[in-house]
């Protein structure tokens, strides 16, 4: 086992970590003395699988070591580590709570870009992905929320960072649709004859 994938592995099980930690401090919250210990504990816990994710793919690079359960694990740990982040701070409050409406919207993301990449590989026999910007920044956004429902008390600030991203989420996914379609074969787009 190489030691970028060893990192990835560190990463899937500081996710199950962060959500106990994150439900430990809204406990103490609930109960009138809110302990910083868990508060940041978490945080860190968080910071370190993030920074992880950056970390395994440059030494995967750098020592040459990319393997094939190193590449099929690591956006495994990543969606396990920002899903459950997110749904965790939506559901328990840590000190201001993520709306519903943005989580609706990034497990829809998930679901269509997992979905569509079954049906469009099950179709072609192969997909190509092809990453855009707006996918990067609505990852960017989830991080911040998951920091901001730890740090910021204000429920407005809240909900227009969940607006902005919201709205990158809902690009995001319609331009990954829009990818998936057109490598689709000519013949799927072409409407059925009448007989």
């Amino acid at each position: 086992m190489t030691i970028p994938t060893r990192i990835t592995l560190a990463r899937l099980l500081m996710s199950p970590l962060f959500v106990v930690l994150a439900i430990k401090y809204s406990s103490t919250i609930e109960m009138g003395k809110p302990d910083k210990f868990f508060l940041w504990l978490a945080i860190i816990i968080f910071a370190i699988a993030t920074l992880s994710d950056a970390l395994d793919g440059y030494l995967a690079r750098k020592l040459n070591q990319i393997s094939k359960i190193g590449t099929f694990l690591d956006p495994i740990a990543d969606k396990t580590l920002l899903l459950s982040a997110t749904i965790t701070l939506t559901i328990i409050d840590c000190g201001n709570t993520l709306p519903i409406f943005y989580t609706t919207l990034i497990l829809s993301r998930e679901l269509i870009q997992i979905s569509g990449a079954i049906a469009i590989g099950a179709i072609r026999g192969d997909i190509k992905v092809k990453h855009h910007w707006t996918g990067k920044f609505c990852t960017f956004m989830q991080v911040i929320l998951i920091y901001s429902a730890f740090l910021v008390t204000s429920n407005q600030i809240i909900f227009y960072l969940s607006v902005i991203g919201g709205f990158f989420t809902f690009s995001s996914a319609a331009l990954y649709i829009y990818a998936g379609l057109s490598q689709l074969p000519e013949e799927v787009h072409e409407k059925p004859k009448l007989i």
